[in-house]
């Protein structure tokens, strides 16, 4: 539970002086982050899930701490009263098994034998040689934690989405914000630094204290609302834990597309096409990412891939989000449902209390999750459906798809719901209305691409979903008959 009011601004004097301390050191780690010394690389557009998000928001470049007022965002007669912000955790470090792979790539490179003359000649250098002896910095402890880019990507988020919606985020409001998160430290770490990005909004210069001595404490952990997929038996059963469920993953693993990357690569590389596979393929690849995103350098494994390789490369990973978190399985999408019914409870609550005159509640709902929790609600609202299915076979009708997850859910994506009361509505069905953004951008309604609904014909849109929503029955497994039949 939440331990009461969220008030950012009650620190001691002896606590401020520790965490200056803290903070110098902090920034000093983190120089290569800022926007003067960006490095950027033509593959960044393809990296999927493992995208910056600032390669997907361009326009947060020149200032990232800036808000970018979309003009197509409500103003002067209509006022914001509540805002629900589903958030992804910011840039991370890669998984034990991402690492384990890396280091298994790097042992093969280490134990090639000398460089072939007439390749060196031709090529001009050995790029094997190089990668082998670029330092392999990552560590199994790292295991997906948050990085201090990730820390800074909340930050930077806190402070535009606070200037975009003062109101919402008015001194007043400050002991009302609701912070949910998943479990996994990178979304509860995602949670605290984005508090520490609202103290830095009402108190610049001064040093944010620790989460802990807010007097919210941390973001509660709600497991079941932020990794629903982890509760719901039908789609573990059916996708997480079935062999077949990836079919078209796997299919395209071994298709021509990415057997032709492969020849290349162990080409370059100077290694036997037998001793690598597609999942090291996608790793050398992600590599480039991960260095890119957490360092800001570009290392030798940016050099290995062109723009052609990263496109499958893209697709590969869109293929597995698609058949696992979008619409490849309905069971995909309709294990979200609570999450979404929660959305819409919090929006009625604040329509209820505003009619009588009451104070919204809760104005701010901000719930830190993964791309896992934003991709599945975003398709059973109906949003980046191709019109025909991704699959192993029809990689270049599907080159100008919709389905693209790095455009979607980068690092830091953000799916936020705002509900406006309207004073000079003409009629009561008018008084309140919503907007979605994307990535701080309006988000087009899914069914008529008008950029604003009013709130009854919202929920109307989705009543089927709303009303339907019993997560037990929707993840229960079918009854087996087991009786003995004649």
């Amino acid at each position: 539970m939440l331990r009461g009011p969220c008030h950012l601004f009650r620190v001691s004097v002896a606590p401020v002086a520790a965490l200056a301390v803290a903070l110098v050191s902090s920034l000093s780690r983190c120089s290569l982050l800022e926007p003067e010394n960006r490095v950027v690389s033509p593959l960044s557009p393809y990296f999927g899930t493992k995208t910056r998000y600032e390669d997907a928001n361009p326009g947060l470049l020149p200032d990232p701490e800036a808000p970018r007022r979309d003009p197509q965002l409500l103003e002067e007669t209509c006022t914001p009263v509540q805002l629900v912000a589903l958030i992804r955790h910011g840039t991370r470090y890669p998984t034990t098994k991402q690492i384990r792979k890396l280091r298994q790539l790097h042992g093969l490179l280490q134990a090639r034998g000398p460089g072939d003359d007439r390749t060196r000649a031709a090529g001009g250098g050995d790029l094997g040689a190089a990668l082998a002896d670029w330092p392999l910095w990552y560590a199994d402890w790292m295991d997906g934690q948050l990085v201090e880019k990730g820390r800074q990507d909340m930050r930077q988020l806190a402070l535009r989405l606070a200037s975009l919606f003062p109101v919402l985020f008015s001194r007043e409001n400050r002991g009302r914000l609701q912070l949910v998160t998943s479990s996994k430290h990178r979304c509860v770490d995602s949670g605290a630094a984005f508090l520490q990005g609202l103290w830095q909004h009402y108190h610049p210069g001064l040093p944010p204290p620790d989460v802990a001595d807010m007097e919210c404490g941390p973001p509660r952990i709600n497991d079941k609302l932020m990794r629903f997929f982890d509760h719901c038996e039908k789609f573990l059963t059916q996708v997480e834990r079935n062999a077949t469920a990836l079919y078209h993953v796997e299919a395209f693993k071994t298709g021509p597309e990415m057997q032709n990357i492969l020849k290349k690569v162990a080409g370059i590389l100077q290694v036997p096409v037998n001793n690598l596979n597609a999942d090291l393929i996608q790793v050398a690849f992600f590599t480039c990412s991960f260095d890119l995103a957490i360092k800001g350098v570009k290392s030798p494994w940016c050099d290995v891939f062109d723009i052609d390789d990263a496109k499958v490369l893209e697709y590969l990973n869109d293929l597995k989000q698609y058949w696992k978190r979008g619409y490849g399985y309905t069971i995909n999408s309709q294990s979200s449902c609570t999450l979404f019914q929660d959305i819409f409870q919090h929006l009625d609550k604040a329509v209820e209390q505003k009619q009588s005159s009451q104070p919204i509640s809760s104005p701010v709902i901000l719930q830190f999750g993964h791309a896992e929790t934003l991709l599945p609600l975003l398709s059973l609202m109906g949003y980046f459906k191709d019109k025909e299915p991704l699959t192993a076979y029809n990689y270049k009708e599907q080159i100008h798809r919709k389905f693209r997850s790095g455009h979607i859910v980068p690092y830091a994506s953000n799916l936020i719901f705002v509900l406006y009361h309207c004073k000079n509505a003409k009629t009561p069905k008018e008084e309140f209305q919503v907007q979605m953004l994307l990535n701080e951008k309006v988000l087009p309604l899914a069914h008529s691409q008008e950029t604003v609904s009013l709130y009854e014909d919202l929920k109307n849109h989705y009543k089927d979903i709303l009303q339907s929503c019993h997560n037990s029955e929707k993840c229960e497994l079918p009854k087996v008959n087991t009786s003995d039949e004649l």
